[in-house]
């Protein structure tokens, strides 16, 4: 209900006070600091000059008024120690809806319109030469985050039923293990183990072999009740072979897991040079979202809360305090990466509400689009 009321209040605003509140929310992006009327009644000088828009100049005096009646109306707050304003979150719901529902791009005035061609091959070229889910991923976040300058969120999610296509194990050191487990969806995913015993290169070999012959095909679920099954049954010296089985298995696709969830997250560092947690706030405040941005099960939880896979477009989420109330003051901007089977994937980005939304957004949509690709 809070939404249908933001958007019923939001449709009430005049174009002139949609241009105003727009002029403070990007001046407010680019300095981080509280709006003055003078300002904005210079840039939108400036924009009618440039023939961005029509209409008559508007004095410091009237910018000041209208902006009066945007405080009064929720959509600006004022610091006590300054005398401009500063953008809520339902003036960036506002400034996002303009971009979303008209904006200036593409050809017919809608967006999203062709993503720039700069962002485009940079973002092209990051994904050079990277093969497999686990390498996907890291770099998937590693791009979102270079480029937003929030923190990267890449996330693929193994749903239980998938079925199972390989399995290897290869020896890298004593009692270590490294498993990789593919399915019919085309997720890979790649764990080391550290095992209590040490298992030779040829028992490996042959604990490989045994499961792809026998569970190609199986999902994920029922490789692991049969092959306990079939140890409980087995008293032979078949039995050593089904007990190494068992315990790779188990260690390579943990029990009780339901959907597999790999989460790669990167560029926190970047929240603390952004004003969004600030010393201000404390060192308490500072190591809740670092707490948050750590739980990998709470970042799953989030995104699958907001990002619905049907879903055809990039989302922004203000609200991440209902879901995650360390995360009260922060953004999310997400889309689903559509993956084969029941896997699914999720790309984003957290930053501060002074986050640069349209190229964001942009670079969010097709690293989402890369990421089906190459999936």
């Amino acid at each position: 209900m809070e939404h249908a009321h933001y958007v019923s209040e939001a449709g009430r605003l005049t174009a002139r006070q949609r241009a105003i509140l727009t002029a403070i929310v990007e001046s407010y992006i680019e300095t981080g600091e509280p709006v003055g009327s003078g300002t904005i009644a210079g840039a939108i000088a400036r924009l009618q000059a440039a023939g961005g828009l029509t209409g008559a100049g508007l004095s410091s005096a009237t910018v000041r008024n209208e902006m009066a009646e945007l405080a009064n109306a929720g959509f600006l707050e004022q610091p006590h120690t300054s005398a401009g304003r500063i953008p809520t979150a339902k003036a960036f719901r506002v400034y996002v809806d303009e971009l979303v529902q008209g904006g200036a791009r593409g050809s017919n005035g809608s967006y999203p319109g062709p993503v720039q061609p700069l962002l485009r091959s940079q973002i092209e070229s990051s994904f050079a030469g990277v093969s497999g889910t686990q390498a996907l991923l890291a770099r998937t976040s590693h791009v979102l985050a270079a480029i937003s300058s929030g923190v990267g969120v890449a996330v693929a999610t193994l749903a239980g039923g998938d079925a199972l296509e390989h399995v290897h194990f290869s020896r890298l050191a004593a009692g270590r293990v490294l498993a990789v487990v593919v399915t019919n969806s085309g997720v890979v995913r790649d764990r080391v183990l550290t095992l209590p015993a040490d298992i030779t290169p040829r028992e490996l070999e042959v604990a490989g072999n045994f499961l792809n012959e026998n569970f190609r095909g199986w999902s994920i679920e029922r490789v692991r009740a049969e092959i306990g099954r079939m140890v409980e049954q087995e008293r032979s010296e078949y039995q050593r072979l089904l007990s190494s089985v068992e315990q790779l298995w188990a260690a390579a696709v943990p029990e009780g897991s339901g959907d597999v969830a790999t989460v790669y997250v990167e560029g926190v560092a970047n929240l603390l040079g952004s004003g969004a947690v600030g010393s201000a706030e404390g060192v308490a405040r500072l190591r809740e979202v670092l707490a948050a941005l750590e739980a990998k099960q709470r970042l799953v939880d989030l995104l699958d809360a907001y990002i619905d896979a049907r879903q055809e477009s990039v989302r922004v989420i203000f609200e991440l305090e209902e879901h995650a109330p360390e995360l009260a003051g922060l953004v999310l901007i997400a889309a689903p990466a559509r993956m084969a089977g029941d896997a699914r994937g999720t790309v984003g980005v957290i930053g501060p509400k002074r986050i640069h939304y349209e190229n964001t957004m942009d670079a969010v949509r097709y690293v989402a689009q890369v990421f089906e690709r190459m999936m």
